[in-house]
């Protein structure tokens, strides 16, 4: 393995041995990881350690020396006070997540970070910008994007509907797009890569986004559901499809499933809602080479994306109304061209969650068991008297 670059680093936290990744004083990458400090080290100074290796991921770490996490503070401090423009104030530094994940530059307003509000006695506002991701060519008005449009615009919490072209076909010409009672932007993408989806576009003006992939069938009552959901739990990601990970103690190692049990750990962002803050973390906060990984292979993002959530917030995601439609409809539209029928693309992520289990230092992801249903749903009564009905006729 070449030795990493070390552009600018403190001589005290050189490599002692390249090979094991075992830097001066006897810590680990790992340790820089868990604090945070590798990502600094990656921004400030050039500083690289490649994913993967022969680096296994034993569920629980030692911890890093006292002085590391000192050092890491007094980093960030000094920070603040050279650009005071943009600087922490006590409550970020002393209030859950913590100062490091509350970055300045997106915000010195407590009111802008998801995991304040309930702090400051306020509720996110009720409207949110819808962003879907097209890989596939615009053909015909039947495909499932096209349907999944007019759906979310139904919403009455819908302000913007953004579509992000991924797509390797030139962009359609907006006479293609259907007609909608909110704005609907196409974004053509510079590079087109699978991070992009997670970008912090200014065009983002609302605290919630819901994510969407462009296969993904919603109806406008599920949306309006799931949104509802979210707003009382606006630091965590809610939505529908979900997976779980699980320790394979024979393997040694970190394993993903897709199966349906009473437990998960992750929602995909296919079909979900949350902080558009996370954006920026995803953007910004994470290492440009989780980013390039997750690039390389066109897959993964959703994982990685709820792995940085659980870190910031140490909780689950939350599930909503058991959807198997979504399932259905993902093996039925994956015959030929969806990326869920590609037995590679499970096995892609099944070392994902090994090789961000490596970057983080830990595993973040927590199990839930709890699902939120609305009200009287499948109760005995009826259903003029139900909120959300078209939910049960799914």
């Amino acid at each position: 393995m070449t030795t990493p670059q070390r552009q600018g680093l403190p001589a005290s936290l050189g490599w002692k041995n390249p090979k094991t990744r075992e830097l001066r004083g006897g810590f680990s990458a790992k340790c820089l990881v868990q604090t945070g400090l590798l990502g600094l080290l990656e921004v400030e100074h050039g500083f690289m350690i490649p994913p993967g290796g022969n680096l296994q991921s034993p569920p629980l770490i030692s911890p890093c020396p006292l002085f590391i996490f000192i050092f890491l503070f007094l980093f960030q401090i000094i920070q603040d006070r050279i650009n005071s423009h943009i600087t922490r104030n006590y409550v970020m530094w002393n209030a859950q997540p913590g100062g490091l994940y509350a970055l300045p530059q997106f915000s010195t307003s407590l009111a802008d970070f998801p995991f304040y509000y309930l702090a400051l006695g306020r509720s996110p506002d009720k409207e949110f910008t819808a962003v879907i991701q097209a890989v596939s060519p615009l053909f015909s008005q039947s495909q499932p994007i096209i349907k999944l449009i007019l759906a979310v615009a139904l919403s009455k919490y819908c302000t913007q509907i953004v579509v992000l072209w991924n797509c390797d076909k030139p962009l359609p010409p907006r006479s293609t797009w259907p007609s909608t009672t909110v704005p609907l932007s196409v974004v053509e993408g510079e590079h087109k890569t699978t991070s992009s989806r997670f970008f912090p576009y200014d065009l983002i003006r609302t605290d919630a986004v819901l994510s969407l992939d462009e296969d993904t069938v919603l109806s406008t009552n599920e949306v309006d559901f799931a949104f509802m959901v979210w707003c009382s739990f606006p630091e965590r990601i809610v939505g529908y499809p979900a997976r779980s990970h699980y320790w394979d103690s024979s393997k040694g190692r970190w394993g993903y499933t897709s199966k349906w049990t009473n437990e998960y750990s992750m929602v995909l962002t296919g079909a979900a809602f949350y902080h558009r803050y996370y954006h920026y973390l995803y953007t910004f906060y994470l290492p440009a080479s989780l980013r390039s990984m997750v690039d390389q292979i066109s897959n993964c993002e959703d994982i990685l994306m709820n792995f940085l959530v659980s870190a910031v917030t140490k909780l689950p995601p939350i599930k909503v109304t058991q959807k198997k439609q979504y399932k259905e409809t993902m093996m039925q539209q994956g015959s030929k061209m969806s990326r869920w029928a590609d037995p590679e693309h499970f096995v892609q992520r099944q070392a994902c969650m090994n090789s961000f289990t490596n970057w983080f230092g830990f595993m973040p992801l927590v199990h839930s068991q709890m699902r939120l249903d609305p009200v009287l749903f499948k109760d005995q009564v009826s259903i003029l008297r139900k909120k959300y009905r078209d939910i049960e006729r799914l």
